[in-house]
């Protein structure tokens, strides 16, 4: 593929190995331990694509729109043109947890933060997105069987909307489910 059928990632040196950047219309993984630079990369490939006037999202599930301003503030950059997602799973909003419903929270909780999720790719129409971090739909799912089918799920409406797609794992969780990866289009390890 030439460099035409890529986003650059915002790193000259990961272009230069990928071969001019990731493959456009596709989901990548980027996982690595904390502290690895994750969130640093998924700011840079975003940042990149709003210079190139793209539309960008970057969706976070375990960090506040502010400490994401400070990430990206540390480093000299700004993050305006930049649409931020802050995703979490909804807490009862009616405030009384009267709500009667057949299913058990996490599968209300994970069913309720990807319908969100996807509300918001369709709002917004990105050509590229970052989700940060798949360790948090790992938890809301319990098992590996319904998360394994939720990203599967969420690889297929993202095909649809043709966005280039980072996906963040910490690699934190006991298990670490090595099965995504075939589910990906390709893995970067920091």
């Amino acid at each position: 593929m030439s460099g035409s059928d890529r986003a650059a990632s915002g790193l000259a040196s990961l272009d230069e190995i990928l071969g001019g950047g990731f493959v456009l219309g596709r989901l990548h993984l980027v996982e690595g331990r904390p502290g690895t630079g994750k969130t640093t990369l998924g700011m840079q490939f975003v940042l990149a694509g709003r210079d190139q006037n793209d539309k960008v999202l970057y969706v976070s599930m375990s960090e506040t729109r502010d400490e994401l301003h400070a990430v990206a503030a540390a480093h000299g950059w700004s993050l305006e043109g930049v649409e931020m997602c802050e995703l979490v799973p909804p807490d009862g909003e009616d405030g009384g947890g009267s709500r009667q419903t057949m299913f058990r929270p996490s599968e209300v909780e994970l069913g309720e933060t990807i319908r969100l999720l996807c509300n918001e790719i369709e709002r917004i129409d990105p050509a590229r997105i970052v989700l940060d971090s798949l360790s948090e739909m790992r938890l809301l799912a319990q098992n590996p069987l319904r998360y394994r089918r939720q990203i599967f799920a969420l690889k297929q409406f993202l095909a649809r909307r043709q966005a280039t797609v980072l996906a963040l794992d910490d690699m934190t969780s006991s298990g670490h489910d090595l099965q995504l990866h075939s589910i990906v289009h390709g893995v970067v390890t920091l």
